[in-house]
């Protein structure tokens, strides 16, 4: 969320953000609303100064034995307090209303974030690898796990509906050891601390890291009010909300290996095969609590952690600095790691990492306390996938994809997997 103060001291630098990610300009229209909060609220403060006022007044009519005078006063009093809710229902609104479109509007993106319209404007940073190197014919992933016999989208329609999949042996089992090896790196050489966390959350929390209320249709809601986590970023981040954080504890850094749940709701008709795009899949999260100072090298370094899995994996990928149109509501910066898919002969992303500045934490209340000083500050948050686990089950089996069908396990994976060394045909 932006701060008002802000965007009354910067209405030109706000029109110019928006119109970077093709949002018309809303700047005076808010500084109006503001305007109008101010008004009603500096009405509600007369009406109450005055009631106090005459209510002391009545008091001295009294003692003045001036019965007229302070009958008058009473009426005043009295008629001032039947308006009193009125005017402080419509400060509510008008608080209410200003709050709800501060919460809708997009971060203000960096200036060396490239400006365009749509993922044509992204820019390659770099890239690493090479594509595999053989002469058999690529196949996508589902046509591969299919005839391996460890992929099943029948059941998983009969069970679930489209958009779901049941994984089933070796394939299974190779998922579950790339989520181990990505959460292991992840604790053990990069210093994130492993959470366990909700699956549910509420309002709040949705609230706090930007889900809601701008993108309620691509989440899940429960019976009873909660949300599915479309992200373990919500329940990371949200882990510091209402908290004033020491600067010298900072950065945290937390990681989570959980299943996540999208919707998919304005994606109808795109990659409707295999399971690229899933309602629930797993995801390893990554998420950095820092100070204003430590952000911006802090994304640099989560995207370097989530590249080492990549590169653990042998998998050839190529890092891209997303452009204004393209970036996520609360990013001021995004990387997004994309891996060679051999079936689809294209990259396709895996991993996103952005940095929100302090957007995320104002929503949360969440703040720390200088070295040394005594006023507070917003922390800074960040977040990034290290990474999607299905989608990197996907570019093992595209890449590892041997001549006869089989699929060979990466060397990084062969700890968790028991002494398989070779997905093969199921028997």
């Amino acid at each position: 969320m932006l701060d008002i103060k802000w965007i009354r001291d910067n209405p030109a630098a706000l029109d110019a953000a928006l119109a970077k990610r093709g949002a018309s300009p809303l700047a005076q229209a808010l500084i109006d609303l503001d305007e109008k909060r101010r008004a009603v609220i500096q009405t509600a403060q007369d009406m109450q100064s005055r009631r106090n006022a005459a209510s002391k007044e009545v008091g001295a009519a009294m003692a003045a034995k001036n019965t007229d005078l302070a009958e008058k006063l009473k009426a005043e009093v009295s008629a001032i307090k039947d308006r009193l809710p009125a005017a402080e229902e419509e400060e509510r609104q008008v608080t209410a209303e200003l709050n709800d479109a501060l919460a809708r509007l997009p971060n203000i993106p960096f200036e060396d974030v490239p400006v365009g319209a749509d993922e044509a404007g992204n820019v390659e940073k770099h890239r690493w690898g090479n594509r595999p190197a053989w002469n058999h014919k690529a196949l996508e992933h589902y046509e591969i796990g299919e005839a391996l016999g460890y992929m099943d989208f029948e059941a998983a329609a009969k069970i679930a509906g489209s958009r779901f999949t049941v994984l089933k042996g070796q394939l299974a089992r190779l998922e579950r050891a790339l989520g181990q090896f990505m959460i292991d790196v992840h604790t053990q050489e990069h210093g994130y601390t492993e959470v366990h966390a909700p699956l549910l959350v509420r309002d709040d929390a949705m609230f706090g890291t930007g889900q809601l209320p701008k993108f309620s249709e691509d989440l899940f809601r429960t019976t009873d009010g909660r949300w599915l986590i479309p992200t373990a970023e919500v329940s990371l981040t949200n882990l510091v909300r209402e908290e004033i954080l020491e600067q010298e504890k900072l950065p945290l850094r937390f990681t989570a290996l959980t299943p996540c749940f999208r919707s998919e709701a304005g994606s109808a008709g795109r990659d409707t095969r295999g399971m690229l795009r899933q309602h629930q899949f797993m995801k390893c999260e990554l998420v950095s609590i820092t100070d204003a100072e430590s952000a911006v090298d802090e994304h640099e370094r989560m995207t370097a952690c989530a590249e080492t899995i990549l590169q653990r994996l042998g998998l050839h990928y190529r890092v891209m600095t997303l452009c204004t149109g393209d970036m996520g509501f609360g990013a001021r910066k995004t990387y997004d790691l994309e891996v060679w898919l051999p079936g689809q002969d294209t990259f396709r992303e895996i991993s996103s990492c952005s940095v929100c500045g302090d957007f995320q934490g104002r929503r949360m209340n969440a703040r720390y306390r200088g070295r040394d000083d005594k006023a507070t500050k917003f922390v800074h948050t960040l977040n990034g996938s290290g990474t999607a686990v299905g989608r990197a089950l996907i570019a093992v089996m595209e890449n590892y994809l041997n001549a006869d069908g089989t699929v060979t396990v990466p060397e990084a994976l062969l700890p968790y997997m028991g002494g398989l060394t070779k997905i093969e045909k199921a028997a």
